[in-house]
């Protein structure tokens, strides 16, 4: 469908591929009693954070909300066409080389300004990709450009100079004449992480003077994931250390640009309509109610490679432990991981269950019904093994026993990666000194652990129930509602 109304004639549609209208009455700018939203959604995780949660509904009762989103497909949204006002595709704009050369150099300096344990990492592997020849010199120069301003004067100084190219070398004038017509009160991304192709519609709002906010993705993103590119005059975020982390690494920031809300991506975990009887459970998932099920879930085969061999030898541990009810052993492949590296795995051990995992691969999109799946997967299973995963936090608040894999593949060569290296990144490091989970630095800890873990699964209940409530304190349950209030309230700022 197209958008047939004439005050969008100017927006660029071919760009922006807009759908709708979802409704038929359209209020028009300072008619309306509520105030307009715009909320981004640039990834397929966003769409499940703020749509599948019912953020959108609550917000769709103190404001008028407009969807600028990647489409994996239009059925997606069908569902919950009530709780938005209209559609529209979001579309990356193509960007000048000096532009993106900038943004590039940029990030590459908050990384060797912040020097976390993870920008380490990230420079060390970069380095490796880039072993000689017109690679490494490509690199280099790179690095030389990015020295001189890797501290805080160099970085705000370089921000301004992304911020100046970005609008006066941009190729389209598409999302300006969108926010120009459309006139929110508030622009909110839902990923500040996955936002590339949303990076020009944000630069437009803020243009503009139009308020612009952003849900800070994950407990990682500050110390593992670059520079936050654009600025934003708002942030949400998962708990009050991750505020503060913010707060410190961007001094510009004020503090009362920065709100805790949790992240709405743990809300099923907490709703009792997500949860299934264990003889369902089991019979979706091909396994026998009657022995504990081990859970593994895994990493992207970049970070993780060799995970098969890992998880075969794992199963080979617990075809071993009859004395401890004969486990089975279950596995979650990440579903970003598109690789199909367990395929071979898959065929030839059928005793590990490989149940498939709802997503769509466009924009890597979950479907609802992994709400479902993996609330269940974290409620079953007796332990849940993986490598330095948000995994574990979940396995946390259903007071899962939690192994991590410190050691690599056997008789497989990963260099450069080693994962080891995981547990001193400075978002992972806490939750192991904390003891809620414990980390297997070889196969033989590995086996004494899941027997540990299997007979007495009360051992490390302190410290995972002192870990969520430290980590999270009162922002678990009910996210979404506290994202959608507090975007209402900017909203209505935003309009006066």
């Amino acid at each position: 469908m197209r958008h047939e109304n004439p005050a969008f004639s100017k927006m660029g549609t071919e760009l922006l591929g807009l759908v709708g209208p979802i409704l038929t009455q359209h209020v028009q700018p300072g008619r309306n009693r509520r105030p307009r939203v715009v909320v981004i959604l640039p990834r397929g995780e966003a769409i499940r954070n703020f749509v599948y949660t019912g953020m959108l509904r609550m917000l769709s009762e103190q404001a008028e909300v407009f969807l600028l989103a990647v489409m994996p497909d239009e059925g997606v949204f069908e569902p919950f066409r009530s709780h938005f006002q209209e559609l529209f595709q979001l579309r990356a704009v193509e960007e000048r080389w000096l532009v993106r050369i900038t943004r590039e150099i940029l990030d590459m300096a908050h990384g060797r300004w912040l020097w976390s344990e993870a920008a380490k990492e990230r420079w060390r592997l970069r380095d490796a990709e880039a072993p000689h020849g017109r690679q490494r010199l490509k690199r280099s120069i790179k690095k030389t450009m990015c020295r001189p301003f890797a501290n805080r004067l160099g970085l705000e100084l370089l921000s301004g100079v992304e911020r100046l190219t970005s609008r006066l070398l941009r190729n389209d004038d598409a999302y300006l004449s969108f926010f120009s017509e459309f006139k929110p009160a508030l622009v909110f991304n839902g990923s500040h992480v996955h936002s590339k192709i949303a990076t020009q519609a944000v630069q437009s709002a803020r243009w503009l003077g139009i308020p612009t906010a952003a849900f800070v993705f994950s407990w990682d993103n500050l110390t593992s994931q670059g520079r936050i590119i654009p600025p934003y005059d708002h942030y949400l975020v998962w708990s009050e250390q991750i505020r503060r982390q913010l707060l410190d690494i961007y001094r510009s920031v004020r503090d009362e640009q920065v709100t805790v809300t949790g992240t709405p991506q743990f809300d099923f975990h907490f709703q009792a309509e997500f949860l299934w009887p264990r003889e369902l459970f089991c019979k979706q998932v091909g396994a026998d109610p009657s022995r504990p099920i081990v859970l593994y879930t895994t990493g992207m085969p970049n970070h993780m490679p060799g995970e098969p061999a890992i998880i075969e030898r794992i199963a080979g541990m617990l075809a071993q432990m009859s004395a401890a009810g004969q486990p089975q052993l279950l596995v979650r492949v990440y579903p970003k991981d598109q690789s199909g590296r367990f395929n071979e795995l898959k065929k030839r051990r059928s005793d590990i269950l490989f149940p498939d995992i709802p997503w769509q691969p466009a924009w890597l999109t979950p479907g609802f019904d992994d709400s479902y799946l993996l609330t269940n997967m974290l409620r079953h299973a007796a332990l849940g093994i993986n490598v330095a995963s948000t995994m574990s936090l979940e396995l946390c608040m259903f007071d899962k026993p939690v192994i991590n894999v410190g050691y690599n593949p056997p008789g497989i060569d990963i260099a450069p990666v080693d994962y080891g290296r995981y547990y001193d990144f400075d978002h992972y490091r806490p939750i192991v000194s904390s003891g809620a989970v414990r980390v297997a630095r070889t196969e033989d800890e590995m086996k004494v652990m899941i027997m540990e873990s299997l007979c007495d699964p009360s051992v490390g209940s302190i410290g995972r129930r002192r870990l969520i409530k430290e980590m999270f304190g009162p922002y678990l349950e009910g996210s979404a509602d506290r994202v959608a209030a507090c975007i209402g309230r900017l909203a209505r700022s935003g309009a006066n």
